[in-house]
């Protein structure tokens, strides 16, 4: 295995923003954050996402958790009741990620359109 620089280890985009960085995080992050109660069941985080598959938002459920940006609640009922909710930092986290969504939002043309011009070009 390759010798990791430590800068690397101390780098917050890879040790940070590696964390939720991917588009499913981003996703079950948003839907938290948008969502009325704050708090969604996995069905309904999986509504919102329907083109991840279950095994895929479980992982990224776990990961979240693991990374202290949402918290996981079960309760002691049958069926099992889980419930999922953004932790203080996650909740700090969402004023920046709304900007990015923002910025998003105003140049999806500008980022998409040109891979698909460029994608259609390629195949022909």
């Amino acid at each position: 295995m390759a010798d990791v620089k430590a800068e690397y280890l101390a780098c917050p985009i890879r040790q940070v923003i590696g964390k939720f960085g991917d588009k499913w995080s981003l996703l079950v992050l948003y839907s938290l954050y948008k969502s009325e109660r704050g708090i969604l069941r996995f069905n309904e985080l999986r509504s919102h996402m329907t083109d991840c598959s279950q095994k895929m938002l479980s992982a990224t459920l776990r990961h979240l958790e693991q990374s202290n940006l949402i918290h996981r609640e079960v309760y002691p009922v049958v069926p099992p009741k889980v419930e999922y909710s953004l932790t203080d930092t996650g909740r700090s986290l969402m004023p920046v990620m709304m900007v990015l969504i923002d910025w998003a939002k105003q140049h999806f043309n500008d980022v998409v359109t040109k891979n698909i011009v460029e994608g259609a070009i390629d195949k022909a």
